[in-house]
């Protein structure tokens, strides 16, 4: 029996009551942080340019784009939405997959769930569990080169159009001959170079949004008898051959299907960049909580890490003085720099004023990235850092989990507590009412009826 086999027929006939229980408060968490840096991402650059392609586009008015009070076809608010999740960098991954997934199955499941009408809560766990835990299993089984960065594919996106497919499909009620087509069209779809980082692109951020509307229209054109390949996966064109030259393991793609749900391994950021940066910003907070570190008498600071803290370093001239707000969230000297002079690293540190700022940038100049090969890991790795000072002083700090990684889960009081973060920085502030609001419609997302109605809050 084929992977593809397995994966459809798991899609079309799990139950929710099928759902351990961690899982489903995995996708209430997942939902939450969504929602949260939807708001936060709804104003960035980027996001503005897109709705009004969107608007000009018109079409039916079927599902939300959050905070800018429009509707419209299902597939492109899927677009504007997974781009405005994933537009700070701070949405939810799998660390060990190294792929964000809430950023695609959230703003997939919030729009097909308008378009359809009446989805229940249940459904909609249901559905964003089965679309986060395929995303996870493909990046699990596979990868495309050695480190997400060296691959030359963003696999949130290219993976992402697997889990989009899978749960609009679910979602519009696909049969088994149906739910194979739309992946086999989804992946007709799918592509996502990982340029945008080292151009300091805004492609980046728009990658989801592309799987997002791939995955819907897939669905929808599979419902209406369009033919997919047959074996998107393990296929001879598959994904496995033709983007990952035959390296992956499948064991690890079917291993318990249906049994363990690798949502519960989804992590939830507790700052805005680059996940593989956070290891050493909770490696100089410990440091600076534990001691008093004069700013101005910093010799040298060197991060070091696995290859990816490492090429995170690189080049120098670009990492320590950031062109663009993407480069800031992917660079580890200017964040490093952010936490060790401000004792923080939030929304705030990344905007156009913000990547300026001199005293940040003078710290920058004195952060190394160095490679440690033992660190090296499939995956969110650990990382250290050393700060030097002038007269001989020397603090070092090293962590194995950063926060909101399994080891260290942020719950979904943490989540609250950063959806009420960026709540702030919506286009369009919410009342304290509603945020109370969606938190206690999220908490209890499985009680209700219809789920599309806390995307519709204002």
């Amino acid at each position: 029996m084929t992977a593809i086999s397995q994966f459809v027929k798991h899609f079309v006939t799990l139950a929710y009551d099928d759902l351990p229980a961690p899982a489903v408060e995995a996708a209430k968490k997942e939902v939450l942080d969504s929602l949260a840096t939807a708001l936060g991402g709804s104003t960035k650059p980027g996001v503005k340019e897109l709705v009004t392609m969107v608007r000009e586009w018109g079409g039916k008015k079927q599902s939300t784009i959050i905070a800018h009070g429009l509707k419209c076809p299902a597939p492109n608010a899927a677009q504007v939405n997974a781009t405005m999740i994933h537009a700070l960098d701070y949405d939810d991954g799998h660390q060990a997959a190294l792929v964000h997934t809430g950023c695609v199955t959230v703003s997939t499941a919030f729009a097909v769930a308008e378009r359809m009408g009446k989805i229940t809560g249940k459904e909609l766990i249901t559905a964003i569990t089965i679309g986060g835990d395929f995303m996870a299993r493909l990046g699990l089984a596979g990868r495309p080169g050695r480190t997400a960065l060296s691959s030359g594919w963003h696999p949130t996106t290219l993976l992402g159009h697997f889990g989009a497919a899978a749960v609009a499909g679910r979602l519009m009620r696909l049969d088994v001959v149906k739910m194979t087509d739309a992946l086999g069209l989804a992946y007709h779809q799918a592509g996502g170079a990982g340029s945008g980082v080292s151009d300091g692109a805004l492609a980046k951020r728009m990658g989801p949004g592309f799987a997002a509307k791939a995955g819907i229209t897939a669905a929808l054109m599979a419902e209406r008898g369009i033919t997919g390949e047959r074996d998107p996966l393990e296929g001879k064109t598959g994904l496995f051959n033709t983007y990952m030259g035959r390296d992956y393991t499948p064991e690890i793609l079917t291993a318990e299907l249906g049994k363990r749900f690798e949502g519960v391994n989804i992590g939830d950021k507790p700052y805005p960049c680059c996940g593989l940066i956070h290891a050493c910003v909770d490696a100089v907070l410990a440091l600076r909580s534990r001691h008093k570190i004069d700013v101005e008498k910093i010799e040298e600071i060197i991060a070091y890490g696995g290859q990816s803290v490492y090429d995170l370093s690189q080049p120098p001239e670009v990492k320590r003085r950031p062109r663009t707000i993407i480069d800031a969230q992917f660079s580890v000297p200017w964040v490093v720099a952010t936490a060790v002079v401000r004792g923080k690293v939030t929304v705030d540190d990344f905007t156009d004023a913000a990547i300026t700022r001199p005293e940040i940038l003078q710290v920058a100049q004195k952060v190394s990235g160095k490679l440690v090969p033992d660190m090296d890991r499939h995956g969110v790795g650990p990382g250290g850092v050393i700060i030097r000072m002038r007269g001989g002083a020397e603090y070092r700090e090293e962590v194995a989990h950063c926060l909101g990684s399994p080891e260290r889960p942020m719950d979904f009081n943490d989540v609250t507590r950063k959806f009420r973060e960026c709540a702030a920085s919506s286009l369009k502030p919410l009342s304290a009412v509603t945020i109370d609001k969606v938190i206690e419609m999220v908490g209890k997302l499985e009680t209700f009826d219809d789920a599309a109605a806390v995307i519709r809050l204002r």
